[in-house]
């Protein structure tokens, strides 16, 4: 087979779609391939050549994805490696237009996608030009000003090509990528989350070994480092999670994870946000910032096994630690989270096995053999997850995770995982009040259905379930219950689909080879006919219920609901599934049952008739000519006798009986064609008496008729869907069906039935046609020229019959055709569309009906639009008979998009991902190679748009607007349709559709003014007319629209209208994309489409152009270039001039601004013109208009901004120190002197020309870049703006802004509010004024001073806000200026803004704040020393009151935050500042010093290879707090309670202020949880348990504060330590401490598990902790206790062993003394026995509540120990019972199971606990 096709094609293709070669006509379809190939080749290396990017190159790289999806990658290495490089070329042309970018990507993504086809050898893809194409567009600099417009998708194209390429590149990209990335690593920068993200995205993580030192060798340690050592999850710890997953995936033992193993889990725990202990609370960024569960999986999956599988030891710690949270009674937003994971773990190890055990190796390095999962391994990993798996199978979200989990665990190991399924479905199926159990299990089973059958070496027992389940299930086919119903069905069907319903008893006596199952499971099959004659009962009686007198009243209108519909469809497929795999007896028994239920009664048609047809319908498709001889007959002869009577065919309501008949009579006969052709005659006659009736409902259904006939006759379709090639209707002797069950298809031997129609049944359609179509034509035409009368209902009858013969034998009928239209678009390539065989052969002899219909169908039309438009009936039949003529050629769209759907649903719900090879079921590869057929035939791409289209094309838009909206719509909906399919025609349309919006015109209605609209607006998956992605268009519609405001037809008083056109310019913008303006090809593209015209095998059938149309090729390029400069100037003008119009309404007005502000782009200046209108516009009026123009002035002036010239600097020769060897980063000698020293600012002209400003703050912290580039000194850049060398833009801007009247409106303007209490700092009015100021430096303010002065006086909201925004620019705008005038201008802004702060209030604060920062932000902070002076002078003054020192504070701190790591100094004095103010009386004041210390111990970090900051240090200053806060902690306990005698009034003062210091620490505290990469070391901690007893504020910040800071994550360093804290105050004297030592434990525990697990000691501490307060004396403390006993044995951190058992048992035996005498005064206990007492009791109650869902071993006897102490003394009392009440309310659900753990005599005491009868006692 190879061979002859190698020999045919001249090839080896690389990977071709198989499902061809099954096709009926598939022998023909190697040389079609070959010609289309050969076309492309020709067309595509030609279009290059010619530099025509569009139309050329754009329209046959489509063809080229159009031949991928129908051949798929038929074409040898070398063309997919020339394809591949020709396009990335194309892809990375700089300027590229962003749609023809995103098409020419998509292929590229399509090419690449199968990565095993080409190697790193045959294919290599330099990273730098893909790099610079995503940082220009998705790191735009213009974008934010509107100069540039992408689509929203554009983000995850270029992700998508990315990780396409990335294996390509070469090996020296790594380093490359490290050098250019790593100087970005500044960790409270923003461009840390960018340089992450670019690893993520670039790095290769396939390489042979032999390479790996030059890949992730040269980063893996230094990412891992730096995630070991970051806390708090910032936004770019997830990317290095996706990183180290992908990594671990692509090179299974080749990376050690063993160290690092307890922490990745410990994290991976963490990241699921799951409550926990007893405060619950969540730091809140934990939610936003947590891992993406895929990629989790996926780096779990790739390090199990290999030697010690240290993993699976971890996983199943994991596992146990969350698996309470899987039972379905919890519930919270952890859950979906925890779904995933079981749903994906076990689908991504299925895939590695099928990698490492099943997958055909290729050139990538396979998985070595010493880490290759064993069976061992495989059924460890099965093991650990069972348990969560079978509970998540009833959770709240639903059972299909657990279903998807359960399939894949069944590939693996199916011994392990059904049979506890089965257990829960048998009960399930005989429960009646559980409908949700049983919903749940059978949609587990049928996830398993395969792996059930599969007959392993492990599970052979397996389908002798089958039998006993089906039974079961058929009382599920209820019609009571929707869902249950539903899931029986699908249930039914997939297990008979399964198994060949063949009753095999017989064997018995036949065969003696047999194996014992193979006897069991013959025997069982004699129940079979049974099951299918039941299941039929069962049907009939859903049937009964659901006819329609019993649903609902009679109503004419009557559709079924959707539910009915969803149950027909079941029902139906589940009924055919069944008689499909029926032996030949059996099906005769259904059939029989079935014919006599259907004959016997007679339904309504629209509910039960339809479930009835559809089961007669699927037992005459199984067996048609069985079935047939029954059916066609008695009904035929039922019909001819109904209708015997003449006045029948004129009656408005026929006989029940009648219509029944026909309906059933339409169903049966959608069979295979050639077993109708013996019943023509009666067929026809009844056609032939039915076709006229009068009444509606029966022609219609005689016309179902007759399109059910012809479809069976034309299509060409598979016949049968059987499991087994051939049936089943061989002696058992021979073939023993039972050894079929669950076979799977085997694609090389499908043996495919085809009806493909004969000369017979064309012969036969064709004389159908002539008989029954020919007249209705003639009739039609004669009416149309007027020369016959029709009654309306007449038309609509025979356009009925037209339209249905259409539909039958459309696929007979040949596509329109005629003269191609040309001259829409110029082109030196050649445009023609590709003709696909689609395995008919056209008879040219025969008339063509499609034409015919054609014809007649535009003089009818235009007959009816003269005569009679309220026809609207007729007009609707003839849009959609004009849609088949165009589109239909045997299947359509909307039904073969559903039909690819359900068919990958099925697909997933049944393969087997563990062996792959396409192991379907045969029926499922039958359905894809029909898809495949359909799928040529829908291929209507790239059609030449010819005369007949344009006609009908004109025919459609003159519906589209005509006077009924209801025709307009479905006009259109088809117009659109169409316009997408025919090349260009947009451009013949369009012109049409804007006519009607000419305001010239005076003809025009209402309707037709909408209907335009319609048109133009297009529907939300078509064409939009006006928003074409082409200069031409848009110069034209653009226009058109603003100026149909002035027509005579648009009234502002329609509020349809007002509609029509706000979507239409909303449409605009959101779809609108940047169009190109340079159409350039680049030479390397040009030699690679060279190299494509010259290959060979197939060689194009097209050559090289000649050298003149080669220079053609060029000239015109140039002129493309130029046309579309002049185009888009033009609309700019035609805009213009409508604004100019006086009389336009001013919504125009607004779309036209918006369309102008659309077209600023940053490769091409706004016209002169357009800038002065928006300068002018900046005082226009109307608010929206002003916005406008702000934003529009903001992206002019960025146009206008000159380039500064840059120079490469050493950082070595301005510091005079020698960069170490090896990764430095952070404050060191060499980046010192971008640092801030107060003592050596510039301050003189001489100084700052000489300082080496670096304004980015990124630069220099992790490490230099290459090459550091810094702005040339003053003298070698442009000289600033002066009157002489400005151009006519810039002068335009100059005159106004230095107009004082200008300015003074603009000001007041400006200073208005917008919305009151929603306004915020402006960033557009920020960007215009640094525009101002960045482009003409000073020269406007003079002007703007006086403004400035009067409004910082000012203390109104909107007038500070203006100020702020001005201030901030002009900080900004000013980076370039010489230093006389950034001198003088911070001598007028510093007194300025102290006055404006001095004013501030609770409006204005956040803007002042927003004001600085941005001030501040990529600014050398020496630049602004000034400024930060200013901010530094005393904060806290107390001048204006609490609220201004925390403003000022704010506002200091936007500026500090900004400036990083850089200002040390700054931050040094700010600190010695603020610690002796730290006791602040103001609640406001003291959370806002809180916050700003988080920002100046942010910089202290322990990150890898970072040296110790220069900024002030946390722990230094925690010992200094500490110190002040000793009173607190040692004071007295009666002093604690602020018992203040006569001379303790020192002290006291002393206290206050320790406790105001501690109230300002906690604030301090809190405020970094969440926020800095290392948390606040835990000395802290001592003085936070002391104050929780203290006043309320203090007491609720404690609490909050010790919940956060338990959630911190440890190293495992400093696991020792903490516990020794923890001892100490576990000692403490106050219980309250001691409490919060049991709260904090639990959370810390959870959120470090694997950290303090692999930690044998520590584990031992937490234990020994718990148990000895278990004995605290104080009765809060010990439930306390027990509570985190128990939780820690439920998460498996502890095990509950005989030690611990023995130890509690001990203690419970402590006796009580006796009581004495009720009269004696003193009746106490000791309270020590009673306290041990009661710590054995709590003890044995945290044993028993720790396992809430199960019964372990050990329970029974503890729960007989307790009960012994039912009635000792109170608190112990109290705790048995609850402890009983709990374990009873947990355990009641599956109490019959725990039930088998207990003996009988435990039992009785058991019951009698839980009936507690001890309340009368």
């Amino acid at each position: 087979m190879k061979k002859e096709q190698a020999e045919i094609l001249g090839f080896v293709p690389q990977k071709e779609i198989v499902y061809n070669k099954l096709l009926p006509y598939g022998d023909k379809l190697d040389r079609e391939s070959n010609d289309i190939l050969a076309q492309i080749k020709g067309n595509l290396g030609r279009a290059v050549q010619l530099r025509e990017l569009w139309p050329g190159v754009l329209l046959w790289t489509r063809k080229l994805s159009t031949y991928l999806r129908l051949y798929g990658r038929k074409f040898s290495k070398e063309d997919h490696v020339l394809f591949i490089k020709l396009l990335y070329e194309l892809v990375t042309i700089p300027k590229l237009d962003i749609s023809i970018m995103q098409s020419f990507a998509r292929l590229l993504i399509n090419l690449l996608k199968k990565k095993e086809l080409l190697s790193r050898d045959d294919l290599e893809l330099p990273w730098r030009p893909l790099y610079d194409l995503y940082e220009s567009i998705l790191y735009s600099k213009t974008e934010h000003l509107g100069l540039n417009w992408f689509p929203n998708s554009v983000e995850n194209v270029l992700k998508t090509l990315v990780k396409s390429c990335r294996l390509y590149f070469p090996e020296s990209a790594t380093q490359e990528m490290l050098d250019e990335w790593r100087p970005l690593l500044c960790p409270f920068d923003v461009t840390m989350q960018k340089a992450i993200g670019y690893f993520e995205l670039f790095l290769p993580t396939i390489m042979p070994p032999e390479q790996h030192h030059k890949g992730f060798k040269l980063w893996f340690d230094e990412m891992m480092d730096l995630w070991v050592s970051v806390q708090n999850l910032p936004a770019w710890e997830g990317n290095l999670v996706n990183i180290f997953a992908r990594l671990a995936n692509d090179n299974i033992g080749y990376v050690n994870w063993d160290p690092y193993i307890p922490k990745i889990f410990t994290r991976i725990l963490r990241s699921f946000n799951l409550p926990v202990g007893t405060s619950q609370m969540v730091i809140p960024r934990y939610l936003t910032n947590s891992y993406e569960i895929g990629h989790v999986v996926l780096w779990i999956s790739s390090m199990l096994g290999g030697p010690q599988n240290q993993v699976q030891t971890q996983l199943n710690g994991l596992f146990s630690s969350i698996a309470s949270f899987y039972h379905p009674s919890n519930n919270g937003r952890w859950l979906m989270k925890l779904m995933k994971l079981l749903q994906r773990l076990p689908a991504s190890v299925v895939r590695r096995l099928h990698r490492e055990r099943y997958k055909k190796p290729c050139w990538i390095t396979p998985v070595p053999a010493s880490h290759r999962l064993s069976d061992q391994d495989v059924t460890d990993f099965v093991e650990s997850m069972k348990q969560p798996v079978l509970m998540a199978m009833f959770s709240k979200t639903g059972s299909m995770d657990a279903a998807q989990a359960l399939q894949n665990l069944a590939l693996m190991r199916p011994e392990l995982v059904i049979p506890p399924v089965l257990e829960k479905t048998y009960p399930a199926m005989e429960t009646l009040t559980e409908p949700h159990q049983l919903t749940a299990t059978l949609s587990c089973m049928i996830g398993m259905a395969r792996s059930l059958l599969s007959r392993g070496r492990h599970y052979p027992e397996g389908p002798a379930h089958v039998l006993p389940l089906l039974m079961r299930a058929l009382p599920g086919v209820d019609p009571n219950d929707f869902s249950k119903c539903m899931i029986t069905f699908q249930f039914i069907a997939t297990f008979t689909t399964l198994v060949p319903l063949v009753d095999c008893s017989s064997a018995l006596h036949e065969k003696n080879d047999l194996t014992e199952m193979e006897r069991e499971l013959c025997s069982a099959s004699a129940e079979f006919e049974d099951f299918v004659l039941q299941f039929m009962d069962r049907c009939f009686a859903l049937i009964d219920s659901s006819t329609l007198e019993q649903t609902r009243e009679e109503t004419e209108t009557e559709k079924m609901t959707h539910l009915e519909s969803l149950v027909e469809l079941g029902l139906s497929s589940t009924f055919s599934t069944i008689l499909t795999q029926c032996s030949m007896e059996i099906f005769k028994v259904a059939l029989e049952k079935v014919f006599n239920f259907a004959t016997t009664n007679i339904f309504e048609t629209r509910v039960a008739g339809r479930m009835v047809a559809d089961m007669c319908r699927a037992a005459s498709k199984c067996h048609p000519a069985e079935s047939l001889r029954l059916f066609v007959p008695h009904c035929c002869n039922a019909i001819t006798h109904l209708t015997a009577n003449e006045d029948v065919s004129n009656e408005e309501e026929l006989d029940k009986e009648l219509i029944w008949n026909l309906q059933l009579l339409s169903e049966v006969t959608r069979v295979d064609g050639e077993k109708l052709l013996p019943y023509r005659t009666q067929l026809v006659q009844t056609l032939q008496l039915t076709l006229r009736l009068r009444c509606k409902q029966g022609y219609t259904l005689a016309c179902n008729l007759l399109h059910h006939i012809l479809r069976s006759t034309a299509l060409t379709y598979p016949t049968d869907y059987c499991s087994v090639p051939g049936g089943f209707n061989r002696p058992l002797q021979e073939y023993l069906p039972i050894k079929d069950w669950g076979r799977p298809g085997d694609l090389w031997n499908l043996e495919i039935q085809w009806h493909v129609p004969s000369a017979e049944e064309t012969a036969f359609v064709f004389y159908v046609l002539d008989l029954l179509l020919q007249p209705e034509l003639q009739r039609l035409q004669k009416y149309a020229q007027g020369e016959q009368e029709m009654s309306r209902d007449d038309v609509l009858q025979s356009l009925c019959i037209v339209q249905h013969c259409l539909l039958g034998a459309g696929s007979m009928f040949p596509p329109l055709d005629g003269p191609t239209i040309t001259g829409l678009v110029p082109s030196m390539v050649s445009l023609e569309e590709t003709k696909l065989y689609i395995g008919v052969d056209y008879d040219e002899s025969r008339e063509n009906y499609r034409e015919a219909i054609c014809k007649v169908m535009r003089q009818l039309l235009h007959y009816i639009l003269e005569r009679s438009e309220d026809d609207t009936k007729s007009l609707f039949a003839i849009i959609k008979i004009i849609s088949d003529l165009m589109h239909f050629r045997g299947s359509h769209k909307h039904e073969f998009d559903s039909r690819w759907k359900s068919f990958t649903l099925v697909k997933k719900s049944m393969e087997n991902r563990l062996h792959g090879k396409k192991q379907h079921i045969r029926a499922l590869l039958i359905d894809r190679v029909l898809l495949q057929h359909e799928m040529r035939k829908l291929l209507v791409e790239g059609c030449e748009y010819k005369t007949v289209h344009q006609n009908l094309l004109r025919d459609l838009l003159r519906l589209s607007t005509s006077t009924y909206s209801q025709v307009r719509s479905k006009a259109q909906n088809v117009l659109f349709t169409a316009l997408g399919t025919y090349n260009f025609c947009c451009r013949d349309i369009t012109p049409r559709v804007l006519e009607l919006l000419e305001p010239t015109r005076t003809d025009v209605t209402q309707q037709q003014f909408k209907g335009a609209l319609y048109c133009l607006l297009g529907n939300h998956c078509g064409v939009c007319l006006a928003n074409l992605h082409d200069w031409d268009c848009i110069a034209q519609t653009w226009p058109a629209i603003v100026r149909s405001g002035l027509s005579s037809a648009m009234s502002l008083e329609k509020p349809s209208i007002v509609r029509l056109f706000d979507d239409l310019a909303d449409k605009v913008h959101r779809q609108y994309e940047t169009i190109g303006i340079d159409f350039t090809v680049p030479e390397s593209a040009v030699l690679l489409g060279q190299r494509i015209t010259d290959s060979s095998q197939p060689s194009p059938h097209i050559g090289t152009p000649t050298e003149q149309e080669l220079e053609q090729g060029l000239a015109l390029q140039q002129d493309k270039n130029q046309d579309a400069v002049q185009k888009y100037e033009k609309i700019v003008r035609d805009l213009l001039e409508c604004l100019d119009d006086r009389d336009l309404p001013w919504k125009f007005e607004h779309i036209a601004i918006g369309f102008l502000s659309l077209l600023l782009r940053d490769d091409y200046p706004l016209p002169a013109p357009a800038v002065l209108f928006f300068v002018q516009s900046l005082n226009h009026d109307a608010l929206v208009v002003r916005k406008m123009a702000i934003a529009a002035i903001a992206g002019i002036l960025k146009q206008l901004k000159r380039e500064r010239k840059k120079i490469p600097v050493s950082p070595c020769d301005i510091s005079g120190v020698t960069e170490p060897e090896g990764l430095v980063a952070g404050d060191r000698p060499g980046n010192d002197w971008l640092q801030y020293h107060g003592d050596s600012l510039p301050s003189t002209q001489q100084d700052w020309d000489h300082f080496c400003f670096i304004e980015k703050t990124h630069w220099g912290y992790y490490c230099w870049p290459k090459k550091l580039m810094v702005y040339a000194p003053a003298a070698e850049q442009p000289k600033d703006l002066s009157a002489e060398n400005m151009n006519e833009r810039e002068r335009i801007i100059c005159d106004h802004f230095t107009d004082p009247m200008f300015i003074k409106q603009l000001i007041e303007f400006l200073s208005l509010e917008d919305r009151k209490g929603k306004d915020k700092f402006n960033p557009r009015r920020f960007c215009l004024f640094k525009g101002l100021f960045r482009n003409y430096s000073d020269a406007f303010l003079p002007v703007l001073k006086p403004h400035m002065e009067r409004l910082a006086n000012d203390s109104h909201e909107s007038t500070q806000r203006c100020v702020a925004e001005i201030i901030a620019g002009l900080v900004r705008g000013s980076k370039h200026w010489s230093f006389s005038k950034v001198e003088a201008l911070w001598k007028f802004l510093i007194p300025l803004m102290r006055t404006a702060l001095s004013n501030i209030t609770i409006e204005t604060y956040a803007d002042w704040g927003t004001c600085v920062a941005t001030a501040c932000e990529s600014r050398d902070p020496r630049k602004l020393h000034w400024l930060l002076e200013m901010l530094m002078e005393c904060p806290l003054s107390g001048e204006g009151g609490s609220f201004v020192d925390a403003c000022h504070l704010y506002v200091l701190q936007g500026g500090l935050a900004q400036q990083e790591w850089r200002v040390p100094e700054l931050l040094h004095r700010l600190l010695s500042y603020l610690e002796p103010k730290l006791t602040q009386v103001y609640k406001n004041v003291r959370e806002r010093i809180g916050s700003v210390l988080t920002y100046i111990f942010m910089i202290d970090v322990n990150l890898p290879y970072t040296l110790p900051t220069k900024s002030p240090h946390i722990a230094e200053f925690t010992e200094r707090i500490l110190s002040q806060l000793k009173p607190l902690i040692e004071g007295d306990e009666e002093i604690q309670n602020h018992v203040v005698e006569e001379n303790g009034v020192g002290v006291q003062d002393e206290r206050t202020q320790a406790i105001k210091l501690l109230k300002t620490v906690l604030k301090w505290l809190m405020a970094s949880a969440g926020r800095s990469f290392s948390t606040p070391w835990i000395a802290d901690f001592h003085s936070v348990p002391v104050s929780l007893h203290l006043y309320d504020e203090l007491k609720r910040d404690a609490k909050t504060c010790l919940s956060l800071m338990s959630q911190g994550l440890l190293y495992p360093e400093q696991i020792p330590m903490v516990l020794k804290v923890l001892h100490e105050i576990a000692g403490s004297s106050s219980w309250h401490a001691r409490f919060s030592v049991l709260t904090y434990l639990q959370t810390m525990v959870f959120y470090n598990l694997f950290t303090i697990l692999s930690n044998e000691q520590a584990v031992q501490d937490v234990r020994a902790l718990v148990i000895r307060l278990l004995e605290d004396e104080q009765l809060e403390v010990r439930e306390m206790a027990a509570t985190t006993l128990s939780g820690f044995l439920q998460c498996n951190f502890l095990a509950m062993d005989a030690s611990m058992q023995t130890h509690f048992e001990a203690l419970c035996k402590t006796k009580l003394p006796k009581k004495r005498k009720r009269g004696s005064v003193v009746d106490t206990i000791p309270s020590v026995d009673l306290v041990r007492r009661h710590a054995g009791v709590l003890g044995l109650s945290a044993c028993i509540l720790s396992s809430p869902y199960d019964v372990p071993t050990w329970m029974p006897q503890l729960l007989m120990d307790l009960s012994a102490h039912l009635n000792d003394t109170q608190p112990i009392e109290m705790t048995v019972k609850k402890t009983l009440s709990n374990f009873r309310r947990t355990h009641h659900d599956n109490w019959l199971e725990h039930k088998q753990q207990f003996t009988d005599d435990q039992l009785v005491v058991l019951t009698d606990l839980l009936v507690s009868p001890c309340y009368y006692a």
